[in-house]
């Protein structure tokens, strides 16, 4: 999808309400770094082919009108953002309308394509004048889970609905494949998909009538209800209370109270016995220093026997040990406290730390990047519903970003999402 230039011109926005948004408001001078994000931009725009647009139509550097385009409004605050905080002030920088794109995927996913090659090698240790780590009132530490969770997930169950389907399912979708097993994706089709993506987690981990099942992030509900009719029983939980409101009055409306307990809850403190565990698309707010304490949770409540089935966003190995610990634009914007995790990494952990080992792993992000792309649309096209719920511009600008950037990841495959089986090895004499 395009996204709409014309509405996301700078002139069409106030400024950023520096109460709210004070690293947008503010724009830095950094000159020398300045000078250094210009010379990389015009090394990017000549090795990749990306046409950057100056004002008044001149071109930073000769490129094909084909090309992908970057449209710089501000290209002196656009310099000083990007020299002062990299990825980091690109964002900003898209939040206060100093750039745009006619087709922000399109640029994005160019971008995105081997992004360690953005920078010169020779030239890597410029990262350590821009990089900034994790703070630490933002590592999810049961403290700050909480407050992490609450910043995203508890935004407002109305603005989620704006844009998922109605199962309010906001993790990857599975749809039907068609020749040369592209994903075959409308939005008629995504709350089928969404049901055929939890029915295979559910088959992975033999959820069936009379099954205890322990479910780590509730989402609305949607896994729970169709686990509960199937005749299991299910602990949901979660640490949003936007979610855990709307979930329970979901699982109510659909008759099965009975089945269902949704906690608000801490997965560090799960307790219990049970014959699954599924988790679906929650790793990724644990945290790289507490993946041994959510897989030994899910170890240590998994019945003898039992299956864990998880849904997870992943990224390649390398590309996660060069980022762990880094603070991105999403992190600080999006996902407190999160990082991605690479297959290995999972692997690795629950060699190490359980008596867990992965039996099966199933990846189709290219489906990922088509049930972002439609959330994208939506988003777009409910853009005044979302300002009638009071989010302004800024945020707007934020969450079209956001969307965009998630789905090109998706389509260079720099990000992946794999549906993962987790069991305990038989023991051999």
């Amino acid at each position: 999808m395009t996204v709409h230039a014309e509405a996301l011109a700078p002139s069409a926005f106030a400024s950023a309400d520096p109460r709210h948004w004070p690293d947008v408001a503010r724009v830095p001078r950094v000159p020398l770094k300045a000078a250094v994000a210009r010379r990389l931009l015009r090394r990017i725009a000549r090795r990749r082919g990306v046409r950057v647009q100056l004002p008044h139509g001149r071109l930073l550097e000769p490129a094909p009108a084909t090309a992908p385009v970057l449209r710089l409004h501000r290209p002196d605050a656009f310099f000083h953002r990007v020299g002062e905080s990299g990825l980091i002030g690109f964002g900003e920088s898209y939040q206060a309308g100093e750039w745009d794109s006619p087709d922000l995927v399109a640029l994005l996913t160019e971008l995105a394509t081997a992004p360690e090659t953005l920078v010169p090698t020779g030239a890597q240790w410029l990262r350590r004048l821009y990089v900034q780590r994790t703070p630490a009132t933002e590592v999810s530490t049961p403290d700050n889970a909480r407050t992490n969770i609450h910043r995203h997930y508890d935004l407002s169950n109305e603005l989620f609905a704006l844009f998922l389907d109605p199962t309010l399912s906001y993790s990857s979708a599975l749809f039907p494949t068609g020749p040369g097993e592209a994903p075959v994706a409308s939005w008629e089709s995504l709350a089928a998909a969404q049901h055929r993506k939890i029915d295979r987690l559910l088959d992975l981990a033999r959820v069936g009538v009379g099954s205890r099942v322990l479910e780590i992030g509730t989402g609305w509900g949607e896994l729970a209800i169709r686990a509960a009719a199937r005749g299991a029983r299910v602990v949901s939980l979660t640490l949003s209370e936007e979610q855990l409101a709307l979930a329970r009055r979901r699982i109510a409306d659909a008759g099965l109270a009975d089945r269902v307990e949704v906690r608000l809850c801490d997965y560090r403190a799960a307790e219990g016995e049970f014959d699954a565990v599924v988790s679906v698309e929650m790793i990724e707010a644990v945290g790289r220093p507490f993946w041994p304490a959510y897989f030994a949770t899910i170890d240590r409540v998994l019945a003898p026997g039992g299956r864990a089935a998880l849904q997870a966003i992943t990224m390649p190995h390398q590309r996660m040990l060069a980022s762990s610990g880094t603070y991105t634009w999403i992190l600080k914007y999006i996902f407190p406290g999160g990082q991605i995790p690479s297959l290995e990494a999972i692997r690795q952990t629950t060699d190490r730390y359980t008596g867990l080992r992965v039996a099966v792993c199933d990846s189709f992000g290219p489906h990922y990047a088509e049930t972002l792309r439609l959330w994208r649309e939506r988003f777009t096209d409910h853009a005044d519903e979302v300002g009638a719920l009071g989010f302004d511009q800024v945020f707007q600008r934020m969450w079209e970003l956001y969307l965009a950037y998630s789905e090109a990841g998706f389509r260079t495959g720099y990000l992946d999402v794999q549906q993962i089986l987790l069991t305990r090895p038989e023991r051999t004499r």
